[in-house]
């Protein structure tokens, strides 16, 4: 695990440009650094060592030296490419996972993408073509962004790399602020930096003749429709996971596991056989956001050790600067924060964990996707009957029981579900708003395509497809990534594997949530190592009590500070701000989640933009 960096370009003072894009990475790779400069570009790279220790560094270039690769990230089969390239007559220097990169493209081109199995983003500079190609994995695990600025294509692991080249001008992209506060995270191609782009998950990219060209080659849709028993689905599934982790613990240091109650994690620790595990929970909140005592007997079970914290409502609060530093962007996501602590707390003693990031989204594991179900008693009525009703019901005081469900089942899927997060509505937006982009579309418009690729699908297989092209690489990849990188630990996903998406993308709708049960077959499988209370818990998520800290003192006056100062003035009404805290502080309903988000937002213009 790295940090990648570089420019495309006729560049004045390139060496110490690319010396700073360096240095504010170096939580991506502690363990040194070097640079590869050519005519027309400079690649830099910072490393955090963990296969081949002593050959592994980059950038790194094949015999004739006319083609320069940086990489961040593991390639988990690539001992078998390794064995295949040898056989083609490539000679190796190192067994590292870098240069079986770079011989592969040698052999195959673009067609390498295809053969990999693993998380990556790397570049390799043809000095003979003066073409970069570059590519990220299959579903968005590692991060690339890249932006054209006085002519010179520059891209980073991360956008904090990207500022330090001073012929980009940071500027507030506020049509992605007017996505944020739907989505809570950052859901366009363009970042929260006004013209500067992530390369899509499943992408790749050419830029020569200074143009830019992106591709995708790979796309994570459904085939809900595998005729084969329960059992032999169940059987399929844990086999492939069982592979999956082994292939991810290959490494020549240490691996460790996060640990949570949660079926994901558990299986992960069981297979895996880590005897290092990291928990974090939230001391007097309530067993809601405290399984510390859970997981500690299961570790004792199992015979690992659990290296455990608890985190505290002021530390919390303290370190929220910090992490919207490291995540680049704002995220409305609290739970980044707590895993920040957990991240940090594990790389006290290792330098790579396993965790369960993925199985949500490729087995059917979030609770919304049972709704399809739940609305089945309404579905018979007529469309205008549900308008009506639903009209009635918003008149109803916003606690009252059932009154989402009577609004959602008069929306079609399309309007009600843009992903696990919908904080404010268009209406709302508008009215938060002082001034809109103009070129923003309505959630539901922004989704329009993606969805017309998922027809036939069943509601609850369009509502994961959705999630695994938007909400899995930007909350839940991004907060991984950026938060485990701030600690200089690698985190691998082995649920994210392309062989565990071939078997899970087939598995029929009707067992996907057999019983009001979600990720059913995955629970199925995970009862041969577990025990059957792991294995059939209800999913918690990664709950964190702001609802409740948000009406303390010291926080409300500290967000109402926020909320009424120079960054909030100029871009939302700040009274309807003031409004919503205070009637979350009054207890008139929980509108914690719409308050953090902007919370978020404010915090990370502050660390970005100085106000």
């Amino acid at each position: 695990m790295c940090g990648i960096c570089g420019m495309i370009g006729d560049v004045a003072g390139k060496e110490k440009i690319l010396q700073s894009m360096m240095k504010v990475m170096e939580h991506r790779g502690p363990d040194g650094g070097d640079a590869y400069m050519a005519d027309g570009a400079m690649l830099g790279f910072r490393r955090l060592s963990i296969i081949d220790l002593d050959k592994g560094m980059q950038p790194m270039l094949n015999e004739d030296e006319n083609l320069a690769l940086v990489f961040n990230g593991e390639i988990y089969n690539y001992q078998i490419l390794r064995e295949m390239l040898m056989r083609k007559g490539h000679r190796f220097e190192s067994d590292s996972d870098s240069e079986v990169l770079l011989h592969g493209y040698e052999e195959y081109r673009r067609g390498l993408l295809e053969k990999l199995r693993g998380m990556f983003s790397f570049a390799i500079w043809d000095d003979k073509r003066k073409t970069l190609f570059a590519a990220r994995d299959y579903f968005g695990i590692k991060p690339f962004y890249y932006t054209i600025a006085d002519g010179a294509l520059v891209f980073a692991s991360e956008i904090k790399s990207i500022l330090e080249y001073p012929g980009y001008q940071r500027e507030v992209n506020e049509e992605a602020l007017e996505q944020y506060l739907s989505f809570q995270y950052s859901a366009l191609p363009e970042t929260f930096f006004k013209g500067i782009y992530r390369l899509l998950p499943g992408h790749y990219l050419i830029y020569e003749n200074q143009q830019v060209k992106t591709v995708r080659y790979f796309r994570p849709s459904l085939e809900p429709w595998e005729r084969k028993s329960q059992a032999r689905l169940t059987e399929e599934v844990e086999m492939v996971v069982r592979q999956s982790v082994r292939r991810h613990l290959v490494s020549d240091v240490e691996v460790g596991s996060f640990l949570s109650s949660g079926v994901d994690s558990s299986l992960i620790t069981a297979l895996s056989g880590c005897d290092r595990t990291f928990t974090v929970g939230f001391e007097q909140e309530g067993n809601l956001y405290n399984e510390i005592t859970y997981v500690k007997d299961f570790a004792g079970e199992l015979k690992v050790e659990n290296h455990s914290r608890f985190i505290g409502k002021d530390e919390f609060k303290e370190a929220v600067p910090d992490v919207m530093y490291y995540m680049d962007e704002p995220t409305g996501d609290a739970s980044a924060v707590a895993l920040y602590f957990l991240a940090q707390e594990a790389s006290k003693e290792v330098k790579v964990v396993l965790s369960g990031e993925g199985a949500d989204e490729i087995f059917g594991g979030y609770n919304i996707y049972l709704e399809p179900k739940a609305l089945r008693f309404v579905d018979w009525m007529p469309q205008g009957v549900r308008q009506r009703i639903a009209g009635l019901a918003r008149r109803l005081p916003e606690h009252m029981k059932g009154r989402n469900y009577l609004i959602r089942a008069s929306k079609p899927l399309e309007e009600r579900y843009i992903g696990n997060a919908y904080i404010f509505s268009p209406e709302e937006r508008r009215q938060l708003l002082k001034q809109r982009s103009g070129s923003a579309l309505e959630p539901a418009e922004l989704l329009k395509d993606a969805y017309a690729g998922m027809r036939g699908l069943p509601d609850s297989d369009q509502m994961q497809s959705l999630d695994l092209l938007y909400w899995l690489p930007g909350d839940i990849l991004q907060k991984a990534d950026k938060m485990s990188m701030a600690h200089s630990l690698e985190l691998r996903v082995p649920f994210l594997d392309r062989d565990v998406f071939q078997v899970a993308r087939r598995i029929p709708h009707a067992v996907k949530t057999k019983n009001y049960t979600t990720k059913y077959i995955l629970r199925k499988a995970a009862k041969a190592h577990l025990p059957k209370e792991v294995a059939g818990k209800k999913k918690l998520g990664f709950p964190v009590p702001i609802r409740n800290w948000i009406r303390e003192e010291d926080w409300y006056r500290q967000i109402r500070e926020a909320f009424t100062g120079e960054a909030a003035s100029r871009y939302f009404h700040t009274e309807y701000l003031v409004r919503l805290l205070d009637r979350h502080k009054g207890g008139e309903g929980d509108y914690s989640r719409k308050i953090w988000t902007v919370y978020a937002f404010l915090i990370w213009h502050r660390v970005y933009f100085g106000v």
